[in-house]
């Protein structure tokens, strides 16, 4: 099972415990309340992280100004909202998984053309910083931004992980050299 496998399923074991709460003191009975559709669940700088649901779902589009920040809640859209409302940063290529974010082809600390915005390989000589996007592989992978900053780890915020929507990842710094570990990780990109 790989870190990302392993991932998902801590998250469905937290968000079930996380959502279940005792009706009565002297009852074993369990009450649960997911979430609506839609409703935000966190904020990161004041943008609102929303509830997806199933994880493969959407529900249309958001488009702010005309323009299309993704499918409404999964986790690119999340992404996309905050750069361009936080960080007043338009991707320069809409379209795509969260997979599509890193480029295998270019070079540590290069500019990925599609997103308009420097990208950086796990590892990297170049340290992580607040409001970088962090990208995870796979089919359709994963987007987040960075949330928090420690000496061993990095907190990220997300959408579209049930209601998990803050996560610690460990990092390591050996010889000027910066590594998440989780293998999935692929790397970061930054305004």
């Amino acid at each position: 099972m790989n870190e990302f496998t392993k991932y998902c399923c801590w998250l469905f074991l937290i968000f079930v415990l996380s959502n279940c709460q005792e009706t009565s003191q002297s009852s074993n009975v369990v009450e649960y309340r997911e979430p609506e559709i839609g409703e935000p669940i966190d904020e990161h700088n004041g943008i609102e992280i929303f509830y997806n649901g199933d994880v493969l779902k959407s529900h249309g589009r958001t488009i702010i100004n005309g323009y299309n920040c993704g499918k409404k809640y999964q986790c690119v859209e999340f992404v996309k909202r905050y750069y361009y409302l936080k960080l007043k940063h338009k991707m320069t290529n809409v379209w795509g998984h969260a997979s599509q974010y890193f480029k295998k082809s270019l070079a540590d600390g290069a500019r990925n053309i599609d997103k308009g915005l420097l990208q950086f390989s796990n590892p990297s000589k170049s340290p992580i910083e607040l409001d970088d996007i962090i990208i995870w592989g796979g089919q359709y992978g994963h987007v987040a931004i960075v949330s928090k900053i420690e000496e061993d780890f990095i907190e990220v915020v997300q959408q579209n992980v049930g209601t998990n929507t803050r996560m610690k990842i460990s990092l390591d710094k050996k010889d000027q050299v910066y590594k998440l570990q989780d293998e999935s990780i692929l790397g970061w990109l930054r305004k």
